[in-house]
């Protein structure tokens, strides 16, 4: 067997550098509300892509540097994280074939599922939320998504990342 060696580790961790960074970007509130998910779509683009690279490791190591920028309950963005990653691995062989459009269906429902999560943490906690807005995130993660999907394999194939 022939092993490859892997490169442009350090491409895959300025993307989720990034993603951290558009996390925290400061916004107006009425546009703070319908944040993309910017960490999990480039975590699901990355399991996807590269599953032997990126997976639940990284996804709980992402989801605790979440924590700590958005002063969190600790291990809540980690659980969710390692959730969607997990999913992802189990199906990127089916989600690498699917047109972008059914891949942002995928993309809303993966989301939505970490935001169910999360809703679940913070009624255990006892934090109130906005229903109505909550879900706001996982629409404009589904809408982002072609434009994350594309960047980042135009990326990948220009610089070789394997």
């Amino acid at each position: 067997m022939i092993y490859k060696k892997a490169q442009g580790s350090e491409i895959i961790a300025l993307s989720f550098i990034g993603a951290l960074a558009l996390t925290v970007f400061p916004l107006p509130d009425w546009l703070a509300v319908a944040r993309p998910e910017w960490v999990a779509l480039v975590l699901i683009y990355w399991s996807m892509a590269l599953p032997s690279r990126v997976g639940v490791g990284i996804a709980w190591g992402l989801g605790l540097m979440l924590d700590v920028l958005r002063v969190g309950l600790l291990g809540q963005n980690a659980l969710t994280l390692c959730l969607i990653a997990y999913i992802t691995l189990k199906l990127y062989q089916r989600l690498r074939v699917f047109p972008l459009w059914q891949q942002a269906l995928s993309v809303f429902i993966l989301v939505s599922l970490s935001q169910m999560l999360n809703l679940w943490v913070k009624g255990i906690t006892g934090q109130s939320i906005d229903l109505w807005t909550y879900w706001l995130p996982s629409f404009s993660s589904m809408l982002a998504w072609p434009l994350v999907f594309v960047s980042l394999r135009a990326l990948r194939r220009k610089l070789k990342v394997s």
